[in-house]
């Protein structure tokens, strides 16, 4: 399974706080703003997201479609054909997509601790 880019999103209390701390160890932005509360950085190949007032918890996201530089891959498993595939695992996904739709959509699963999953297509 091609789960595409990887990233790890964070709730944070202080987006500039935030910023500030990760800007010190070496991450730079590369995508998101300020006045919509969220921003994407990247350290070499590492990304984080960080967002405030988003969502409760932290999540382990993937993004199927693209590379680790938000650049579309030519080929990829389609975020319907992953969740098909985890559901014939006997994985409990929380929030499904519909199956029979196209583009765009995401689902939220948990792994055996409740560390929620977020495998997010954009495209």
């Amino acid at each position: 399974m091609k789960l595409g880019a990887f990233s790890v999103s964070l709730s944070v209390k202080d987006l500039q706080k935030s910023k500030d701390f990760y800007e010190k160890l070496g991450f730079s932005c590369m995508a998101g703003a300020m006045e919509h509360n969220y921003l994407i950085m990247k350290n070499g190949e590492h990304i984080i997201g960080l967002f405030q007032a988003m969502f409760d918890g932290n999540m382990l996201t993937f993004n199927p479609g693209w590379d680790q530089n938000a650049q579309n891959l030519e080929t990829f498993d389609d975020v319907r054909v992953i969740q098909k595939h985890l559901k014939e695992q006997g994985i409990e996904v929380q929030k499904e997509t519909d199956e029979t739709s196209s583009g765009p959509a995401h689902i939220y699963l948990k792994d055996p601790d409740g560390n929620m999953i977020l495998i997010d297509q954009h495209r």
